[in-house]
């Protein structure tokens, strides 16, 4: 019992001993579950200690997309994930996505650059699958179509999880945004809503497609959603982070937000619960930011949260100009935080000095290990006036690049 608990039962006030239960029992509904307090458990503190470029994985992904064999599989991308499947396969989701031709050095400008053709396709979302480190296919793109004109789904972060609790048959769940084209400063889409895409196994086609979080009726592009960017398992629950798209409204980084859900029910929205500052609320709740002040503090547009010692640790692009070039990360004790940082930044290699920019930090659990933290980064032209071309005239700018990671404990 809180101390002034204790003082209102020693003056004999049966009333406050009455309210003083009731006040606990309050607080103890709002509190995270077991494992998820400030201060449980092993949590500390953790910073990058070290990185180095992981050549190896880039250049499987620049040799993949350099083989001319083929053109209707994958030759870049961008909004790069990846779920390990049970028979050991990994299968990779990217967004935009250039199929089509490649062809080899010199490009049509004299440069020693591999390119594309102008009239290569552009598809809205592609899977890739790979056996034993080295990627062997295409899935037919786009894998998820449209859900109506002028919208698209980008695919973000997947799982493993039983058809449904209990069951022994398993399937992958993939998150996606849905997004509707529109004008400044929406050009990469205004967000729509969030849904959950069931893929069979071991065929990987797609069974159904079910929106979890319609923002459609939210007036405010800017204050709108969308959950997905990233996923942590622990303790039968699944902790489903997200966004929104505050960058477009000119702030100098998004807000970050987090949902949970029971294992085995990622495809049922009424499953799903959404932090609101105090306790987790059902569908229809308005979430509650749980990182990011709009200046300082923030998170880009797509970022990556996994578990490391006991500690959550977050990885995003830096706030401001520096979230062109820049990861940064923060440390929490709980999916909802508070959340402590920014801690140490590093730079990642760039192609092509400032004429690019680098996005959509992912860690990628099911290659780490042994202290070591895989995690890959995005890579586009800076103007977006333009791109298209850049990114056929050199087919290594649109490509996922990765690094590997020490994340401990500051000294």
């Amino acid at each position: 019992m809180p101390d002034d608990a204790r003082a209102r039962h020693r003056t004999g006030t049966g009333l406050g001993v009455l309210l003083a239960l009731v006040l606990a029992a309050v607080l103890l509904t709002a509190l995270p579950d077991d494992g998820e307090r400030e201060g449980g458990g092993t949590c500390a503190p953790h910073t990058v200690a070290s990185w180095s470029a992981d050549d190896e994985l880039t250049a499987e992904f620049a040799r993949y997309g350099d083989d001319p064999t083929r053109t209707d599989d994958w030759t870049g991308g961008d909004g790069t994930h990846s779920v390990r499947l049970p028979d050991g396969r990994l299968l990779w989701l990217f967004s935009d996505t250039y199929l089509g031709q490649v062809y080899a050095p010199p490009n049509p400008f004299g440069e020693s650059h591999t390119w594309r053709d102008t009239t290569a396709p552009l598809v809205r979302n592609s899977a890739v699958v790979m056996r034993d480190g080295r990627l062997e296919s295409t899935l037919a793109a786009p894998l998820f179509p449209d859900p109506a004109p002028n919208q698209w789904r980008w695919p973000v972060a997947a799982r493993v999880e039983p058809r449904s609790p209990g069951s022994s048959e398993q399937v992958v769940r993939v998150l996606l945004w849905v997004r509707t084209a529109g004008q400044a400063p929406w050009i990469y889409g205004v967000p729509t809503a969030t849904e959950v895409a069931t893929l069979s196994l071991p065929e990987l086609r797609v069974e159904s497609v079910v929106k979890v979080l319609d923002q459609q009726l939210v007036p405010d592009p800017s204050r709108r959603v969308l959950f997905g960017t990233t996923l942590v398992e622990e303790g039968g629950w699944t902790y489903v982070f997200g966004g929104d798209d505050g960058q477009a409204a000119s702030r100098p980084a998004s807000h970050a937000y987090v949902a949970r859900v029971p294992e085995g029910k990622l495809a049922q929205a009424g499953a799903w619960q959404y932090w609101d500052g105090s306790r987790w609320a059902r569908a229809g709740a308005r979430p509650r930011a749980v990182l990011g002040d709009g200046r300082r503090t923030g998170v880009g547009s797509a970022f990556s949260v996994v578990r490391v010692r006991g500690t959550y640790v977050l990885f995003t692009m830096a706030a401001g100009t520096a979230g062109l070039t820049t990861v940064t990360s923060y440390w929490a004790c709980a999916p909802t935080g508070p959340w402590h940082g920014p801690t140490k930044d590093f730079s990642p290699a760039l192609p092509q000095g400032g004429q690019v920019a680098a996005y959509n930090p992912q860690t990628h659990p099911e290659l780490s290990g042994g202290g070591r933290l895989v995690l890959s980064y995005d890579v586009n032209w800076l103007e977006t006036t333009g791109a298209a071309a850049q990114l056929n005239r050199n087919v290594s700018l649109y490509r996922p690049r990765f690094v590997t990671l020490r994340v401990t404990r500051p000294r």
